[in-house]
Order: structure tokens, then sequence, then C-alpha cells
């Protein structure tokens, strides 16, 4: 188990659009994000969710030149976390998270947790769901996480 579990805000609303919110509270038990994140949700959150504020706001400053507020926020909050995980899915926030030596998942990672722990029954459907509501990913991915982890 990480020691604090950050979400960003599009995994937040993806999962919102899918129905599948609380996945992550069944998989981490709490989320924290920022302020930040709070304002770019923009509904309700839920009581597991938890709001932590920065220390090192002068950071967030700086990563804002390459990312929106809330990548860059998270990022921060992951930096100021050490053993922290980061659940974010935009391929720029990923890499420079990597880069700086966060752990991180997103989305789809998410729901192959989910589905390695019997939480939902079939990835193929997850994936049209996201589909559905406009989240991009490779059909070569999809297809490559459904023959490594659909039929187990």
């Amino acid at each position: 188990m990480h020691n604090l579990v950050i979400a960003d805000t599009s995994c937040l609303i993806v999962l919102e659009q899918i129905g599948r919110l609380s996945l992550l509270k069944k998989l981490y038990d709490e989320i924290h994000i920022t302020s930040e994140i709070k304002d770019e949700y923009g509904s309700e959150l839920p009581g597991w969710i938890t709001v932590a504020e920065l220390i090192d706001k002068q950071r967030q400053k700086i990563l804002e030149l390459n990312l929106d507020k809330g990548e860059a926020s998270a990022i921060a909050l992951g930096l100021e976390n050490e053993g922290s995980l980061l659940l974010i899915d935009e391929k720029k926030g990923r890499n420079l998270a990597l880069s700086l030596g966060l752990k991180i998942t997103g989305t789809l990672g998410i729901l192959i947790k989910a589905k390695n722990n019997s939480l939902i029954s079939s990835l193929r459907e997850e994936f049209d769901k996201l589909k559905n509501v406009g989240f991009w990913v490779s059909d070569k991915l999809l297809t490559q996480i459904l023959d490594k982890y659909e039929n187990e």
C-alpha cells in the first residue's frame, strides 16, 4: 500500500462519468487532492476524498510552466509525500511525474486493478464506457490490455 494516493482531476472526472468513482474508495480507502483539483472537478466530493494543502506553492508554480494547475499541484503534492501514488492520465504530466521519480497509474491501471480484485467483471465493457465519454486511448493499447487481463 502506498503512503498517500493523489488523484488528478481527469481520473476523477472520467471515473465519475462511467459510474466507477467508487472504485477508488474500494481500491485505496482514501484519496487526496489539492484545492486546485477540487476547483477543476467542480462537483461535490465524496467524504473519502481529502483536500490536502501544499507546503511548497513555489514548486507548483514552477511545474505550471509546463502543466495545468491541477496536474502541477498533484505532482507537487506527490513530491512532498515520499512513496505516494499519483493517479494521472495526461501523457505530458505522466512523463514529468515519472522523470521526477513519482509512482503513477491512470484510469486504465485503476480498471485493471479493479478487475484483478474482482470489483468489475469485464474490462471490455469498461473500455467501451470510456470511449463513449470521449476518453482517448489507442486501440492497440486496449487490445494489448484485453489480451493480457481479460481472460485471466
